[in-house]
């Protein structure tokens, strides 16, 4: 069984995690159900980028972003190429390295 290893988040994973993942589950619904509360404002329909993580290792063994997807990501805080939306992401047979980013859209805009 694969694991996501989150690195750690100021504010949703101070300590990091290590997590067993289910193949065929998403990095955000591994998160949500471990209690990294990442931000989803649009209910995992890929419908803005507030689920926005950055794959460290083990990218390559994610199926490709579609062009719904690669358009929302142009939108995300701190874009980075091997970014992806944790709502997006399917687990497959391989372990994740994963980074919360420390702000999402939704985040940097309400502090201004």
């Amino acid at each position: 069984m694969p694991q996501i290893i989150f690195l750690p988040n100021p504010e949703l994973c101070p300590d990091g995690a290590v997590i067993q993942a289910e193949e065929g589950t998403s990095v955000l619904d591994v998160a949500l159900a471990n209690g990294i509360d990442i931000e989803h404002a649009c209910e995992k329909s890929c419908a803005c980028t507030t689920c926005h993580v950055i794959v460290r290792e083990g990218f390559d063994s994610l199926d490709e972003s579609d062009e719904l997807e690669d358009d929302m990501l142009d939108k995300a805080w701190g874009l980075e190429p091997e970014s992806r939306l944790g709502c997006q992401a399917i687990i497959k047979d391989e372990d994740l390295v994963v980074e919360i980013p420390k702000y999402t859209v939704n985040q940097v805009s309400e502090g201004h």
